[in-house]
């Protein structure tokens, strides 16, 4: 298949620049994937589609302040540092900006000295940097005071409050972005769809940016995924395998919950608790082995998710649903609205 089969024309008024004032007050298309019907229903709705013994999974990774201002040694012009990937050891690989500034072997810093770097080598393929910071005291406490939020780049207008850039059970700090599919959720909507008896279990996938790169091979199968760090533990892997045994149905909420989830799962469909890292790429033809639903947003064309969701509910059904979002004038990505595949 080609990257142009998953294109649908897209306005930018309709490329959400802030979050609902109330979470789960969002607009949800629902698309029945036998039949291809679709419901016009709000986030607070999801809940009724959810039967008791079923298992919602979410991704409970929380989104660190990643991005870093400062400058390199002898100069004055500000660089952009983005944190992507945690190698161990202080070492991180990173986007940079102006990256001709960034070259093997030169020395930043940050907050007039707080935090050091020294870029030790330059992927030729990507061009990230691979660089080993110093620093004095608890890392992420320094990233609290000298980092941002990452925002998207669709995202033009400044946020006020970093925590909507944060599902309200994420957990484990280490994505560069926020699985958005979970930023629906309010407190008070889980507690209500666990008093109907549904189950909701975690798994943490941190989100690198590699999540907003464009497909540039027109072939589909020649793009290489960008890799990702995960784990389930035994508490979860025991709540899906025994939702399944039971006959019941596991919600995945996000594409991070679905990739993860189908990394790790048999031939059968079990799963096992593990960590590592997936660069899997689903795309139409892929058999799912997990998941039964999938509770996701609105995504770019000719995205990897996009290819994702077309794997999942078929490619003609995904562009006619979203033909008709547009038409409806819903809300797209980050802090857009929800769709949800039965």
């Amino acid at each position: 298949m080609k990257k142009s089969d998953f294109y649908f024309d897209l306005p930018e008024r309709l490329i959400a620049q802030h979050p609902m004032e109330q979470r789960d007050a969002s607009r949800m298309l629902v698309m029945d994937r036998k039949t291809g019907e679709l419901s016009h229903r709000h986030f607070h709705d999801l809940i009724e589609y959810l039967k008791p013994g079923d298992c919602l999974v979410m991704n409970n990774s929380r989104v660190i302040p990643a991005r870093l201002m400062g400058q390199a040694e002898g100069r004055t012009t500000p660089i952009e540092v983005v944190l992507l990937t945690d190698h161990g050891d202080g070492v991180w690989e990173c986007l940079t900006r102006p990256g001709k500034k960034t070259r093997e072997g030169v020395k930043l810093s940050f907050g007039d000295g707080l935090l050091t770097g020294v870029v030790e080598s330059v992927n030729p393929k990507d061009g990230n940097r691979m660089i080993r910071f110093q620093y004095e005291g608890v890392f992420l406490e320094l990233l609290e005071q000298l980092g941002t939020m990452p925002l998207p780049p669709y995202i033009k207008e400044k946020l006020d409050d970093p925590e909507r850039y944060q599902t309200v059970y994420s957990k484990t700090p280490g994505s560069a972005a926020a699985p958005t599919a979970g930023l629906h959720f309010t407190p008070e909507l889980l507690d209500e769809i666990r008093a109907k008896g549904v189950k909701t279990a975690f798994v943490t996938l941190h989100v690198g940016l590699g999540t907003f790169r464009p497909v540039k091979e027109e072939e589909i199968i020649d793009h290489i995924m960008h890799s990702e760090f995960y784990t389930m533990d035994e508490e979860t892997a025991r709540i899906i395998n025994e939702t399944h045994a039971q006959g019941h149905d596991v919600f995945a909420v996000g594409t991070t919950a679905c990739r993860t989830l189908e990394t790790i799962a048999a031939e059968d469909g079990t799963v096992r608790a593990q960590s590592g890292w997936t660069d899997i790429f689903i795309y139409p033809g892929y058999r799912f082995k997990c998941i039964d639903h999938l509770v996701t947003n609105f995504h770019l064309p000719e995205s990897t998710l996009m290819m994702l969701i077309s794997a999942f509910a078929g490619r003609e059904r995904v562009l006619d649903m979203y033909k008709t979002a547009v038409e409806q004038e819903y809300r797209f990505f980050s802090f857009g609205d929800s769709t949800l595949f039965l």
